[in-house]
């Protein structure tokens, strides 16, 4: 497990670069502008349908079912059932993607908040239609890496994204090429639905070496079918709450400014870097094994694998979100500051991004919490949590965005996630008996300790770089790399002084394998 989760973090570490890097070129393109607002928005709306019947929610929902028919040795039994699902699954969403085309130029104006103008909401409209096809893409795909997990196989899931981005990369820049005005968002779009058609065809060789193969199966009334999709209503509530946030960030953010949606969604994609190559890795790897501890009711293994999964997640976001929550300002300009992305833009996507930072660790623990009720195929109780984070978030956020601006909604989504982690945390004790309380909240408040560290090294190291080198791009380059560095070697030195496990057992594994490493301790 920790050689997985070491290969699917580098691996989505680099996917999320990728990703990064197709934001750097689009925000350098549109910066935060309207169109590029609608754009932001009209890509929330698949994506939080494709978070409630598509991808995640249903591999979430899929695998322990899965899992446990291959536990048992009933593999015919378990590739029917996927057989199964695939044909349910293409009739209900292509008839859902003919739907929505049909019907977008009713529905995504409600997503706009009133705060677009005619032309703004037609190209949203537009821009709409051509994304909503991914649902049905990541439907299957979500499927397929299912049954791929459910065999410990992680490469090609983790590895696809990276495709995906880059797909979408020549896309983008193509379209500048051969492309104007607003024309070039659609291309974008397009790049978009190529990308995904991509990742969808990439598991394909390894399902065939795993000897997967679908059958002509389309009995939806097998019980297990149905299994799946009682335990996938709530699973989409669950783990469709981060879109929902998302997008009420965006929808309320219109209100501000035709920029902000862009602006917050900026920020969120750094904010997501830490987030999938830590939380997301630990959650995906965990997940089956999870699953298989709960198919043999062994609720010790599992109240074990959670509790090093939560400090595992501790170790690696609470820095994380100290490293951008003191450099949110030059971070923000590093990444962002280019070609028609001016000061101002950098303003309100550090704002964002500096809120953001106290959400992340709350966030990747709540992920792995959701995910330990679906491994125990109990997947109601985060839903209701989840549907209360909602309402907290909505709350707050409509206090809050007048006064704020662009701080409110985001403020709202660190808020509901720490409360969702707070209730998580205590209905999931309660049913595993606990989750090594002590030594979980133990070694978080020595995590805390030494990210201070890593925010103060950092904030200095950068500021006395930053006051020497000026702020060319190379200069940036070096005063914030050299801050972060600076940090993460302070973080390193506090965390194995402080003797917190996980550390040692991390340091221990990637110090015998990188013999570089082990002059740094």
């Amino acid at each position: 497990m920790a050689r997985n989760t070491i290969v699917f973090s580098v691996a989505t570490g680099l996917s999320r670069i990728a990703g990064l890097a197709r934001e750097i070129v689009a925000s350098s393109f549109f910066a935060t502008s309207g169109p590029f607002s609608a754009f932001t928005i009209a890509f929330q709306v698949p994506n939080l349908v494709r978070s409630l019947f598509a991808d995640a929610a249903l591999s979430s929902a899929f695998v322990p079912v899965f899992t446990e028919l291959l536990e048992k040795g009933r593999r015919r039994e378990a590739f029917r059932l996927a057989s199964t699902l695939f044909f349910v699954i293409a009739a209900i969403l292509g008839l859902l993607t003919v739907v929505f085309i049909a019907a977008a130029g009713v529905v995504v104006p409600l997503f706009t908040g009133g705060g677009f103008d005619h032309s703004l909401d037609q190209l949203t409209v537009g821009l709409s239609r051509v994304l909503f096809p991914i649902v049905l893409l990541l439907a299957i795909n979500g499927l397929l890496v299912g049954v791929l997990n459910a065999y410990d196989h992680f490469g090609v899931p983790a590895i696809s994204p990276l495709v995906w981005n880059v797909v979408i990369l020549v896309f983008l820049v193509g379209s500048r090429v051969v492309l104007s005005g607003d024309a070039q968002l659609y291309g974008y779009a397009v790049g978009i639905v190529a990308g995904t058609l991509v990742q969808l065809l990439m598991t394909l060789p390894v399902l065939r070496r795993l000897g997967f193969h679908l059958e002509l199966s389309f009995d939806w009334r097998d019980p297990r079918v149905l299994q799946v999709l009682r335990l996938m209503l709530p699973v989409t509530i669950g783990l469709g709450i981060i879109n929902f946030d998302l997008l009420i960030n965006s929808t309320l953010g219109s209100l501000i400014s035709d920029q902000a949606p862009r602006a917050i969604d900026a920020a969120f994609r750094i904010y997501m870097l830490p987030q999938g190559m830590f939380s997301v890795a630990v959650a995906t790897v965990l997940f089956p094994a999870m699953s298989r501890y709960a198919a043999r009711a062994d609720l010790v293994g599992l109240r074990g694998l959670l509790a090093r999964g939560l400090r595992q997640i501790s170790l690696l976001l609470i820095p994380a979100g100290a490293a951008t929550l003191a450099l949110a300002t030059p971070i923000t300009r590093l990444i962002y500051e280019h070609g028609s992305f001016g000061d101002q833009s950098t303003a309100e996507v550090a704002k964002a991004l500096f809120w953001f930072s106290f959400s992340l660790p709350f966030s990747g623990i709540n992920l792995l919490l959701t995910r330990t009720f679906f491994s125990l195929q109990m997947p109601w109780r985060p839903t209701t949590l989840a549907l209360g984070s909602l309402v907290v978030n909505l709350g707050v956020s409509l206090a809050l965005y007048r006064p704020l601006g662009i701080a409110g909604p985001v403020i709202g989504t660190a808020v509901a996630n720490l409360a969702m982690a707070a209730m998580q945390a205590h209905w999931v004790s309660r049913e595993l008996g606990g989750i090594e309380a002590r030594e979980t909240l133990g070694a978080i408040f020595a995590i805390v300790v030494a990210s201070v560290v890593l925010g103060a090294v950092a904030w200095l190291v950068w500021t006395g770089l930053d006051q020497l080198l000026g702020r060319g791009l190379l200069a940036e380059l070096i005063s914030v790399g050299g801050g972060l560095v600076a940090g993460a070697y302070a973080y390193l030195r506090c965390v194995l002084f402080l003797r917190i496990p996980e550390a040692h057992r991390t340091w221990r594994y990637l110090s015998a394998r990188v013999p570089a490493l082990r002059s740094l301790a």
